[in-house]
Protein backbone atom coordinates (compact mmCIF):
# COMPACT_ATOMS: atom_id res chain seq x y z
CA UNK A 1 0.00 0.00 0.00
CA UNK A 2 2.57 2.55 1.09
CA UNK A 3 4.67 1.44 -2.18
CA UNK A 4 1.58 2.42 -4.22
CA UNK A 5 0.66 5.65 -2.66
CA UNK A 6 4.91 6.62 -2.75
CA UNK A 7 4.72 5.94 -6.63
CA UNK A 8 1.39 8.14 -7.11
CA UNK A 9 3.03 10.61 -4.83
CA UNK A 10 6.05 10.90 -7.45
CA UNK A 11 3.63 10.68 -10.79
CA UNK A 12 1.65 13.36 -9.28
CA UNK A 13 5.57 15.56 -8.20
CA UNK A 14 6.18 15.45 -11.85
CA UNK A 15 2.51 15.95 -13.42
CA UNK A 16 2.84 19.58 -10.83
CA UNK A 17 6.11 20.35 -11.77
CA UNK A 18 5.28 20.29 -15.35
CA UNK A 19 2.01 21.94 -15.27
CA UNK A 20 3.64 24.92 -13.40
CA UNK A 21 6.56 25.44 -16.09
CA UNK A 22 3.89 25.21 -18.66
CA UNK A 23 1.93 28.20 -17.21
CA UNK A 24 2.73 31.72 -18.21
CA UNK A 25 3.47 34.21 -15.05
CA UNK A 26 1.18 36.76 -14.02
CA UNK A 27 3.46 39.43 -15.20
CA UNK A 28 4.02 37.86 -18.36
CA UNK A 29 1.05 40.76 -19.28
CA UNK A 30 2.19 43.50 -17.93
CA UNK A 31 4.96 43.55 -21.26
CA UNK A 32 2.14 44.36 -23.33
CA UNK A 33 0.83 46.80 -21.37
CA UNK A 34 2.32 49.88 -23.37
CA UNK A 35 1.46 47.72 -27.05
CA UNK A 36 -2.32 47.76 -26.23
CA UNK A 37 -3.49 44.56 -23.87
CA UNK A 38 -7.18 43.41 -24.00
CA UNK A 39 -6.84 42.98 -20.41
CA UNK A 40 -6.07 45.06 -16.94
CA UNK A 41 -2.71 45.55 -15.86
CA UNK A 42 -3.89 45.40 -12.11
CA UNK A 43 -7.32 43.99 -12.57
CA UNK A 44 -8.63 40.70 -12.33
CA UNK A 45 -7.61 37.84 -14.25
CA UNK A 46 -11.21 36.66 -15.40
CA UNK A 47 -12.22 33.06 -15.18
CA UNK A 48 -9.49 30.40 -13.97
CA UNK A 49 -7.77 28.86 -16.67
CA UNK A 50 -7.72 25.17 -17.49
CA UNK A 51 -4.56 24.77 -16.42
CA UNK A 52 -4.80 26.40 -13.53
CA UNK A 53 -7.57 24.01 -12.50
CA UNK A 54 -5.56 21.21 -13.34
CA UNK A 55 -2.57 22.91 -11.32
CA UNK A 56 -5.09 23.25 -7.66
CA UNK A 57 -6.69 19.52 -8.48
CA UNK A 58 -2.80 18.07 -8.56
CA UNK A 59 -2.10 20.54 -6.14
CA UNK A 60 -4.68 19.10 -3.75
CA UNK A 61 -3.82 15.79 -4.98
CA UNK A 62 -0.15 16.03 -3.90
CA UNK A 63 -1.45 16.97 -0.36
CA UNK A 64 -3.46 14.20 0.10
CA UNK A 65 -0.77 11.97 -1.05
CA UNK A 66 1.31 13.75 1.47
CA UNK A 67 -0.83 13.26 4.32
CA UNK A 68 -1.48 9.51 3.58
CA UNK A 69 2.27 8.71 3.55
CA UNK A 70 2.94 10.76 6.65
CA UNK A 71 -0.02 8.78 8.53
CA UNK A 72 1.25 5.37 7.11
CA UNK A 73 4.99 5.98 8.73
CA UNK A 74 4.01 7.30 12.18
CA UNK A 75 1.52 3.82 12.07
CA UNK A 76 4.94 1.48 11.70
CA UNK A 77 4.15 0.87 8.07
CA UNK A 78 6.71 -1.80 8.53
CA UNK A 79 9.61 -0.06 6.99
CA UNK A 80 11.68 -0.52 10.69
CA UNK A 81 14.24 -3.39 10.72
CA UNK A 82 15.03 -5.13 14.30
CA UNK A 83 18.16 -6.01 14.76
CA UNK A 84 18.61 -9.77 15.40
CA UNK A 85 21.01 -11.64 16.84
CA UNK A 86 22.85 -12.96 14.13
CA UNK A 87 22.52 -8.65 12.44
CA UNK A 88 23.22 -7.34 15.92
CA UNK A 89 27.04 -5.52 16.24
CA UNK A 90 29.19 -7.11 18.94
CA UNK A 91 29.11 -5.74 22.19
CA UNK A 92 32.53 -3.27 22.37
CA UNK A 93 35.39 -4.30 24.42
CA UNK A 94 37.65 -2.55 26.47
CA UNK A 95 40.60 -0.51 25.50
CA UNK A 96 43.67 -1.85 27.77
CA UNK A 97 44.92 1.17 29.88
CA UNK A 98 48.21 3.27 27.95
CA UNK A 99 51.16 1.75 29.59
CA UNK A 100 53.09 4.43 32.16
CA UNK A 101 55.64 6.04 30.08
CA UNK A 102 59.19 4.15 30.94
CA UNK A 103 61.89 7.77 30.50
CA UNK A 104 61.56 10.57 32.67
CA UNK A 105 61.72 14.05 30.90
CA UNK A 106 63.96 16.46 32.58
CA UNK A 107 62.71 19.37 33.98
CA UNK A 108 63.85 22.53 32.65
CA UNK A 109 66.54 24.54 34.35
CA UNK A 110 68.59 21.28 35.33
Amino acid sequence: MTILVTIIHVLICFFLIFIVLVQGGKGAEVGAVFGGSSQTLFGSRGAATFLGKLTTVFAALFMLTSLVLTVSSLRGGGTVVRPTAATRPAPMQQMPAMPAPTQKIPAKGK
